[in-house]
């Protein structure tokens, strides 16, 4: 069938046929993932077209992926935390779902706790083993959505359900149509997507999946997982590492609209938040992510990365309250005991600490030089200086003015009495043999004893 799109004002054909390839073995892409050698990175040179949604948002899954990788939440702490991930995504709710486990009394309790606040976003969704007990179950709560394992790829489907492609396809369709009996959502997670069959298995598959939506009115939302964090974002990678490859064709071939297209990445080869954001650019509405990424083996897509990665696409933060990543890395930190590595983006400990001297020098004329952007703003965290052996007069001056809050006509300058006399401690110092940075209590100290002596009453 050949149709005029008012999208592209073209003529184009809409209706594809991709049947079902029931092979006898499994087809393990042998020649991208060799067991035994690195991964490989082909290319064809087929391009798609970007096709960013009219809307795009962020999903969580903090209390589901992210809480696989560590010591169970405690009902408590998912509250404060789905308290956090309210206020994160504004008046406008682009953080829109968040997921959590149903199995435990505990998840349970925190579930009903959750939905007491009445929060429009994120709204309370689940994920559960594929059964129609557990889908009552759901039901019986009040959640409207919930998720459901879908393995597609040959690994999964040959080696784990010991299946052939036809019955994994049967066996998939008859638990969707339970969940849709039961009056629930279904959010079936294509697990594998990057190792999977695209054209031989999952267009087919999702075309199903899509039919039966037409059927049933309700609507069937289709999450693309990288669970192995395979995907690759270069344009004419060949198929099914291609992340665009993935978005267009479920969009386009398999016919799911925006909307009901999600991404949830790993980060095995660095690549999560990357591939998440090429996911928004061809097609996909939701991205799915954990607070700072935690996740199994190396985690998955950080929220708090595609906070700013909404912003620099959108040129807007649309509502988010970015100054609440800060209280959540502080709550994460303290409350739960997180070890934040120290150079994470916008969180660690060192994210906006310079040690270089002529790094610090710039800074001290104009902050805008070597800081991203006013991270004082943005996410209560003005731009520091440490100071070590390398940092210069330059960098104590702009390490006291940040730590006390100096600015305008209060700001001290590098020939300032009391920061020739910090440096010279801080000469000292290294010259007896020091090596590692001044720590904060130790400048502290020295300003407050130094500020005595020369009648300065700045300090705190």
């Amino acid at each position: 069938m050949i149709e005029y799109s008012k999208k592209t004002n073209l003529l184009e054909r809409t209706e594809f046929t991709y049947p079902l390839q029931d092979v006898a073995e499994p087809n393990l892409f042998r020649n991208l993932f060799p067991y035994d050698e690195v991964p490989k990175i082909a290319f064809n040179h087929r391009h798609v077209p970007i096709n960013m949604p009219e809307e795009i948002w962020i999903t969580d899954t903090t209390f589901r992926d992210g809480q696989q990788s560590r010591e169970p939440f405690k009902t408590d702490q998912i509250v404060r935390i789905y308290d956090y991930l309210h206020q994160l995504g504004g008046e406008n709710g682009l953080i829109r779902q968040s997921e959590f486990f149903l199995y435990s009394k505990k998840d349970r309790d925190a579930v009903y706790k959750c939905l007491e606040r009445g929060y429009s976003f994120p709204e309370v969704t689940s994920w559960i083993r594929a059964s129609k007990q557990d889908f009552e179950l759901v039901k019986s709560i009040g959640i409207q959505e919930t998720g459901v394992l879908v393995s597609c790829s040959d690994y999964h489907i040959f080696y784990k359900l010991k299946m052939t492609r036809r019955e994994a396809v049967d066996h998939y369709l008859g638990i969707i149509k339970s969940c849709i009996e039961i009056g629930i959502k279904p959010r079936c997670h294509l697990e594998d997507i990057t190792r999977a069959d695209f054209y031989g298995f999952v267009v087919p598959f999702v075309n199903e999946l899509m039919k039966l939506m037409e059927e049933t009115k309700m609507p069937v939302k289709i999450r693309a997982c990288d669970t192995m964090g395979y995907g690759i974002s270069f344009p004419g990678v060949v198929m099914p590492r291609s992340v665009q490859g993935i978005i267009y064709g479920l969009h386009h071939h398999a016919g799911v609209p925006s909307g009901l297209l999600e991404w949830h990445g790993h980060n095995d080869f660095y690549r999560a938040v990357q591939n998440a954001s090429t996911a928004w650019l061809y097609g996909c509405s939701g991205v799915n992510a954990t607070m700072f990424g935690i996740g199994e083996r190396t985690g998955n897509t950080p929220i708090e990365a595609m906070v700013f990665e909404y912003a620099q696409l959108r040129g807007t933060l649309d509502g988010m309250d970015t100054r609440i990543i800060t209280e959540i890395g502080e709550y994460f930190t303290k409350e739960l005991g997180f070890n934040m590595p120290s150079r994470t983006p916008f969180v660690g400990k060192n994210f906006n600490v310079t040690r270089a001297g002529i790094h610090a020098d710039g800074l001290l004329k104009n902050e805008e030089i070597y800081n991203i952007f006013d991270t004082e703003k943005f996410l209560n965290r003005p731009v520091v200086v440490a100071v070590t052996k390398t940092s210069g007069i330059s960098g104590v001056a702009h390490w006291i003015n940040a730590y006390y809050g100096l600015t305008g006509d209060k700001m001290l300058d590098k020939q300032h009495p009391l920061v020739l006399a910090v440096k010279s401690w801080v000469d000292q110092e290294y010259e007896e043999g020091r090596e590692v940075a001044i720590a904060e209590e130790e400048l502290t100290r020295i300003i407050s004893e130094k500020s005595r002596e020369m009648n300065i009453s700045f300090v705190k």
